[in-house]
């Protein structure tokens, strides 16, 4: 076993064994233990009482932080000709369309959101291999295929993110940087945990959420009590 570092005994000193926390609380903590000399992202992993094998127990959808996560998104809206000054004031870094899909087809994956509209989807559709397993595929759901390409990126740039659960049953989402008062963690993770509330599956039976911890990168996990959000 791994032997552990001063930073981390002395993290570790800081939080009650078997306690759980109330997001408040959470929010205060993650920033004292947080081990890293960088501005580390804080997250949140919800562990929730679904099946994600069955599609009327899939959890997924998009929330907007009161705050964002403090992280740059890179967006590329990959529009007509007409849309690309439009895009490009609302935020976005990239604009364009056919020498955009050539990029990619050519492995170009430099981004975090792709923003597109309906009639361009065809177009897009045989990106799938490339853009699928990095989780880059525009989708209705998450509001990044639309008409209001303006809006959808303005929202993105503003801290609009989506989330899925994965195939343990987890939801694993970024609510911010330490470098936040403790405040602005608090409320982006509240939110976060309010929207999930809402998505839960009339399919879902016993407890819904099992478990949610907050830590940053390289920190120990707080355990947090999905009950303290109103």
């Amino acid at each position: 076993m791994a032997k552990l570092t001063k930073n981390t005994k002395n993290a570790l000193a800081k939080l009650e064994k078997g306690k759980v926390y109330s997001v408040g609380e959470a929010a205060t903590l993650v920033k004292e233990v947080n081990c890293t000399k960088f501005d580390a992202s804080v997250n949140l992993a919800v562990r929730l009482g679904v099946d994600p094998r069955k599609a009327n127990q899939m959890v997924r959808g998009v929330v907007s932080l009161p705050h964002g996560t403090g992280k740059s998104v890179r967006v590329l809206a990959l529009v007509t000709p007409d849309k690309v000054e439009e895009a490009k004031a609302a935020g976005a870094d990239y604009a364009g369309l056919d020498e955009f899909i050539e990029k990619i087809k050519g492995g170009w994956t430099d981004i975090d959101v792709i923003v597109t509209m309906p009639s361009v989807m065809g177009k897009i559709g045989p990106l799938g291999r490339v853009l699928g397993p990095r989780g880059l595929m525009p989708n209705p759901k998450s509001g990044t295929v639309t008409m209001d390409v303006a809006k959808a990126v303005g929202e993105v740039k503003a801290g609009k993110i989506d989330f899925k659960v994965d195939r343990y049953g987890i939801v694993h989402a970024a609510v911010g940087k330490v470098s936040f008062d403790a405040a602005k963690i608090q409320e982006n993770a509240e939110e976060l945990i309010r929207t999930l509330n809402k998505l839960k599956p009339s399919s879902a039976k016993g407890t819904y959420m099992k478990s949610v911890y907050m830590s940053s990168t390289m920190s120990p996990g707080i355990s947090v009590d999905a009950k303290s959000v109103s």
